[in-house]
C-alpha cells in the first residue's frame, strides 16, 4: 500500500489554518488545503503494514489502505469510488470525525499517523469538483413505503441506502432544514452548509423525498407514520444535560445548543428573536467536549470581554495514557482550533452556584476544585477540596454537558420499549424495536455518539430494514467485529 518507503521519506503534513485575527472576523471554514502533491505525498506514508487496524478503529470499516493507495497512484476517481462504498457522507466526516482511524494507524505506534481523515475530505471535494459524485436512482421500485424520522447522519445514511434499495423514502425533520446537529449544531466555521445542502440535491435527484417543519408526534399524527411500511427512527439523542446547582434559573445561564444554533440560523440571514450574544461579556463555558470548544470559537467570534472553560474531569496528559493504549482510542488531551483562539481552561473545578443579582442576571459563579477518589469496584468519588473556593465574574454561562438521550415523546406515542439509559431499545445488529416494523438507529438508539457511529448504524439498519420487507438485501453490511460481509 502506497510507497513502500513513503513512511520513511514524508512527514506527516495538516491543513493549515487562517490567522486567528482573519478567521474570527467571520464564520467561513478557515481550513487552507494542502496541494494535489503534498495530499499524493500523505497517501503514500501509508504502510505495507501486513495486517491493518485503521478501518476496525473506524464503525464504518472504511478501506483506508486501499484509497490511500489509489491517491498514492494518482487515481482519484478510484479512491472516490472505494470511499463511498462505505461511507455515505466523507464530506461531513473528514471535517467532523475524530479519526479514530488515525489513532488504531500502524505507523502511529512510531511516528505521526497516516493523515487519514484529512485525505479523505480531499478525495471527496476532488470528486464533487469533477462531477464524479452524480445522483444514482434506483432502476426499479419495489413499491414499499418507508419513513426515516430525522435527518442527521443516520436518518439520511439510513434514507440513501433504502433508496438504493428500491424503496419509496420520505424523511421527516422538524426543523427548517435537513441535517440534523449538522445544520445547526455544528458552527459553519467547521461545516459551511452548502456542503451540506449539495448532497442533500444528489438524495433529493435519487428520488427521496424530505418534508422540513414536520415534528412527528407533535404536528404530525403518529397515525400518518403508521401508515409506512416501514418507519426508521433517527431523531438523535437531543435531551440536554443540565446541573442541580442553586441560581440555574438565572438568566445568562443559557443551553449550548441554544448559543449555537441561534448563531448559525443569523448567518443565514434567519430571525431570531432575544439572540444570546457574548459581545463584550466574561464568558464561561461549562463542559470540556466538542460543543464546549464550538462555544468557545464561537464567543470569540461575537467579541467576548474574556472566555474561560471549566472541565470537571482531571487534565487528560499529552501524550496517549497507558491505560488507553494503541490502538484503542486514546485518553490525551485535545487543543481544538477554537482553543487557539484563546481561552483559559480549567481542569478539576466544579460550579457551586450561578451567582445573580436582585433582577435575576447572572454576574458571577462561585466554584471549588475538587479530586477524583478511586475505589477499587465502587464508583469514583467525587471531593471537594476545602479551601480552593472562588467566585468567578461572569456574565454569560453556557452549558455544555452533553445529552442524557432521545427525546421520549416517539416512544410514547409508539409504545417502543426503552433501554436502562432512555434509549430506544433495538438490539445492536438488527435494529428492530419491540414493534417489528420499527427500526431504529443512531444516537437515538446507542446515545450520544461520533458521527461514523451514526453514518454506520443508518447503513445498518437501512439493510435489517430491507431484510424485513423483502426477505432478502443486497446492500453492504458488515458482521460484529466490522468487517465487510457483502458488496
Amino acid at each position: 500500500m502506497g510507497k513502500v518507503t513513503g513512511f520513511k521519506e514524508f512527514e506527516r503534513q495538516d491543513e493549515s489554518y487562517k490567522p486567528v485575527e482573519d478567521r474570527v472576523k467571520d464564520y467561513k471554514e478557515f481550513t487552507q488545503p494542502l496541494s494535489e502533491e503534498e495530499i499524493t505525498k500523505q497517501g503514500s506514508r501509508c504502510m505495507d503494514c501486513g495486517i491493518p487496524f485503521c478501518h476496525s478503529g473506524c464503525p464504518l470499516g472504511n478501506l483506508i489502505p486501499d484509497f490511500n493507495h489509489m491517491v498514492h497512484q494518482g487515481e482519484w476517481q478510484k479512491a472516490s469510488w472505494l470511499l463511498h462504498s462505505t461511507n455515505n457522507f466523507p464530506e461531513f466526516t473528514g471535517r467532523l470525525c475524530p479519526a479514530p482511524c488515525e489513532q488504531s494507524c500502524v505507523l502511529g505506534i512510531i511516528e505521526d499517523p497516516v493523515s487519514i481523515e484529512n485525505i479523505e475530505k480531499n478525495i471527496v471535494e476532488r470528486a464533487f469538483k469533477e462531477g464524479w459524485i452524480k445522483p444514482q436512482p434506483p432502476k426499479t421500485r419495489t413499491g414499499k413505503t418507508i419513513a426515516v424520522v430525522g435527518s442527521g447522519p443516520a436518518g439520511l445514511a439510513a434514507a440513501q441506502q433504502l433508496n438504493r434499495a428500491g424503496h419509496t423514502v420520505t424523511v421527516f425533520e422538524r426543523d427548517d432544514e435537513v441535517g440534523g446537529l449538522l445544520r445547526y449544531g455544528i458552527p459553519n466555521f467547521k461545516l459551511e452548509k452548502g456542503i451540506i445542502d449539495r448532497r442533500i440535491k444528489i438524495l433529493e435527484a435519487e428520488g427521496i423525498t424530505f418534508k422540513t417543519n414536520v415534528n412527528v408526534g407533535v404536528n404530525y399524527d403518529v397515525k400518518d407514520l403508521k401508515a409506512f411500511d416501514s418507519i426508521v427512527l433517527c431523531g438523535g439523542a437531543t435531551e440536554r444535560r443540565s446541573l442541580p446547582t442553586p441560581g440555574i434559573d438565572a438568566d445568562g445561564v443559557v443551553q449550548a445548543m441554544d448559543f449555537l444554533t441561534q448563531q448559525t440560523k443569523v448567518v443565514f440571514g434567519k430571525e431570531v428573536k432575544d439572540q444570546v450574544l457574548a459581545t463584550d461579556k466574561n464568558v464561561i463555558v461549562i463542559g470540556g467536549g466538542d460543543t464546549g470548544s464550538d462555544c468557545i470559537g464561537t464567543s470569540n467570534r461575537h467579541g467576548a470581554k474574556s472566555v474561560v472553560n471549566f472541565e470537571i474531569m482531571p487534565k487528560p496528559p499529552g501524550h496517549r495514557s497507558p491505560t488507553t493504549p494503541w490502538p484503542f482510542w486514546p485518553l490525551q488531551l485535545k487543543t481544538s482550533s477554537s482553543h487557539k483562539e484563546g481561552v483559559e481552561r480549567n481542569w478539576l473545578i466544579n460550579t457551586k452556584e450561578f451567582v445573580k443579582d436582585e433582577s435575576g442576571k447572572l454576574t458571577a459563579l462561585k466554584t471549588v476544585n475538587v479530586e477524583w477518589k478511586m475505589v477499587p469496584g465502587q464508583r469514583p468519588q467525587l471531593i471537594e477540596i476545602e479551601g480552593t473556593e472562588k467566585t468567578w465574574p461572569c456574565d454569560l454561562a453556557l452549558l455544555a454537558l452533553g445529552f442524557t438521550g432521545p427525546e421520549s415523546t416517539l416512544a410514547d406515542k409508539l409504545g417502543i420499549n426503552k433501554d436502562a439509559r432512555s434509549n430506544y431499545k433495538a438490539e445492536y445488529g438488527k435494529y428492530q424495536t419491540n414493534i417489528p416494523n420499527i427500526f431504529a438507529a443512531g444516537d437515538m438508539r446507542r446515545g450520544q455518539s461520533l458521527i461514523v457511529w451514526a453514518i454506520s448504524e443508518g447503513r445498518e439498519a437501512a439493510r435489517q430494514v430491507d431484510l424485513y420487507l423483502m426477505g432478502k438485501s443486497n446492500l453492504p453490511s458488515k458482521d460484529v467485529t466490522g468487517d465487510l460481509v457483502a458488496m
